[in-house]
């Protein structure tokens, strides 16, 4: 074969094509960091994943980075906290994980009437003689997950405050097992195997709004007082300039933004079921950590 005077800079010209297209391949470009946000395990992880992934994935587009969506059991949170750069868990675990971890606040979820926050109720049927916290001295009752603030640690406060301690009074008291234990326990006052209930009025009104139980059936006889529900929080693993760039993101989320995932698009808010975010500070939570040492419960147990 007999090159030409110009097959050199063709030669030159084939190398430098070679080396533009290898480097804008997928393997040779700088892949993104994935950092792993937390959820604290709603109803099931089946029905957190399919709330959350959505906007895990708007997230990860709106800050350019790949976000890891992983589950984790209430319990089994602060055990886990070390591997995750975001948190989404309700305000009893938040100031756990702040106290214990370091974890800060970014925003607090909105959902219901009440906005940011939300409150439990102690509740029983219209139909027995229960009217007041004194009526329940000797009768069954039924609560939420025990680190649930109101579902289970405000009405614990309710009680005592009333006069009731639960270890004494009652002629006994359960938590439900396994996934939806907050309908566990408004179904089982609904057909009456306990006599009241631990309910959190955010899940009492979404129940009533879906149709699955008649609110005329109930009898509300205590409601505690409103403070901050889920929320979203940083861990010490991430640097301030994400931080910030993650909080702006939340709180700038409108009802009809829109993600792509799996072939579909959802309206992001609806699928979590949410309202939207809001700003909140650390102080914002002093109520919970004043409900949490009126009833020994974490981080200031005593015994």
């Amino acid at each position: 074969m007999v090159l030409s005077s110009k097959s050199p800079i063709l030669f030159l010209i084939l190398i430098l094509l070679f080396f533009v297209v290898s480097c804008n391949s997928p393997s040779a470009r700088e892949e993104k960091r994935t950092y792993r946000i937390g959820y604290m395990v709603c109803n099931s992880k089946e029905e957190t994943l399919h709330r959350f992934m959505p906007l895990t994935e708007y997230l990860g587009n709106k800050l350019g980075v790949n976000f890891e969506a992983v589950t984790i059991d209430t319990m089994d949170f602060t055990k886990e906290v070390g591997n995750l750069d975001f948190t989404h868990t309700n305000s009893l675990l938040y100031i756990i994980m702040n106290r214990n971890h370091g974890v800060e606040i970014l925003a607090a979820e909105k959902a219901g009437p009440l906005g940011g926050r939300s409150n439990g109720a102690i509740v029983t049927l219209k139909r027995n003689t229960i009217r007041s916290l004194k009526d329940l001295r000797g009768k069954t009752m039924v609560f939420g997950p025990m680190l649930a603030p109101t579902a289970y640690m405000s009405q614990l406060d309710l009680l005592l405050k009333g006069g009731i301690n639960p270890e004494d009074d009652l002629a006994f008291y359960s938590i439900p097992s396994g996934s939806y234990k907050h309908e566990k326990v408004i179904y089982g006052v609904l057909f009456e195997k306990y006599d009241a209930g631990a309910f959190p009025m955010l899940d009492f009104e979404k129940m009533v709004k879906e149709g699955k139980i008649d609110r005329d059936d109930f009898r509300i006889i205590a409601e505690g007082e409103a403070m901050p529900y889920c929320n979203f929080g940083v861990t010490q693993r991430v640097d301030d300039s994400l931080a910030k760039k993650f909080k702006k993101a939340l709180l700038d989320i409108k009802k009809n933004d829109t993600v792509k995932i799996n072939g579909e698009v959802v309206r992001v808010l609806d699928r979590a079921e949410i309202d939207g975010y809001e700003d909140t500070t650390d102080k914002d939570f002093d109520v919970v950590r004043e409900m949490a040492r009126r009833t020994n419960m974490p981080p200031y147990q005593r015994y």
